[in-house]
């Protein structure tokens, strides 16, 4: 554009030209913006591609609702920035991440039940310094009838048994070891050992509970952690190694700390085998259970879970803290249907 200037000297007037210099677009930015859109589609594929990978993959998996409303977010910033293309893919690709994820906030219809009510609760022991007396009392409120524990020592046996467990729920298979391997069950119904799962690292007690009617099998599911730094293998192979439905024979409960999440493939591939993930059912899949401490990090993960036969009908279902665990507790209630 011109302006009109007076020359000091002789007093005439002449335009002087300038020009309006527009802010270059940032190179930088959108170089970040294309990493961020790569890493959130390939993080996108392999959750819906249902691939494990390497345990720093497993580990990414797990985090999948946080990953989801970041890219959203950052696809929202490149729109607003006019980066169409990175922005629409990133959008697209979380739109469809969280049409996976919304189901689990929301409950199933469900018919109403007839049958044998049965409520189980599930506790990580951590190493066997959980407060034992917390858990009885929760035991007793909750008026609980199968209690799935993982490491589980002898030494907790003890302090279970004197805060009273024992005359709440009477029966039982223990398998305590020291340090975080045990595993155990009990019930105010008569128990049976089963061996329901192959060897695995962690022990994953089994037990068939002699209901009034319809009997159920219960596993205290503990695969070993897919990031220690021997690989995935076990965690893997110990996920496949957990009993499918009997369509014949006594309807199965896995009930523990799967150290996997809903969006794990070993889980979903147990989900299409006949289980339906019981706080999915009632609209309480997204409540995380591990680390049960607040704080940002580690991200709250939902790794503690009850699958049930889906020929049960999950009522209800609570997630809790528990003192001197990392983990929370989860109590459901389930209708076993009479024969």
């Amino acid at each position: 554009m011109s302006t009109p200037e007076t020359d000091a000297r002789s007093g005439t007037l002449h335009d002087v030209v300038t020009t309006e210099v527009k802010p270059p677009r940032s190179g930088f930015a959108t170089f970040l913006l294309v990493l961020c859109a790569m890493a959130f589609v390939i993080a996108a594929l392999v959750r819906l591609l249902g691939i494990d990978g390497t345990r720093y993959m497993i580990a990414a998996t797990s985090l999948t609702p946080y990953i989801t409303v970041v890219g959203l977010l950052i696809g929202l910033f490149a729109l607003f920035r006019k980066r169409w293309v990175i922005g629409l893919t990133m959008t697209v690709v979380g739109v469809v991440l969280v049409a996976n994820l919304a189901p689990r906030a929301f409950p199933d219809a469900r018919p109403n039940g007839v049958g044998q009510q049965v409520r189980l609760m599930t506790a990580n022991l951590l190493t066997g310094i959980a407060d034992a007396e917390f858990i009885v009392q929760e035991v007793r409120k909750r008026n609980i009838d199968v209690l799935a524990l993982q490491e589980l020592t002898p030494q907790m046996v003890g302090d279970l048994d004197r805060a009273g467990l024992r005359q709440v729920l009477p029966n039982r298979v223990f398998l305590d070891e020291p340090g975080g391997s045990g595993s155990g069950i009990a019930s105010r119904f008569p128990l049976s050992q089963r061996n329901l799962t192959p060897p695995s690292t962690l022990q994953q007690a089994g037990a068939l509970v002699d209901l009034p009617g319809k009997d159920i099998e219960v596993v205290s599911v503990h695969p070993l952690p897919p990031v220690v730094t021997a690989g995935p293998e076990a965690w893997q192979r110990e996920l496949a190694g957990l009993p499918a439905p009997d369509s014949t024979g006594a309807i199965r409960v896995l009930a523990g700390d799967f150290n996997a999440t809903l969006d794990h493939v070993g889980l979903t591939r147990l989900l299409n085998k006949g289980y339906v993930d019981a706080a999915d059912q009632v609209g309480k899949g997204l409540i995380h259970t591990w680390p049960s401490a607040s704080g940002f990090w580690p991200p709250p993960v939902t790794i503690d879970h009850v699958l049930v036969d889906s020929k049960l009908l999950v009522d209800t279902l609570d997630v809790f803290d528990v003192p001197g665990s990392d983990h929370r507790a989860v109590v459901t209630q389930f209708v076993v249907p009479r024969l």
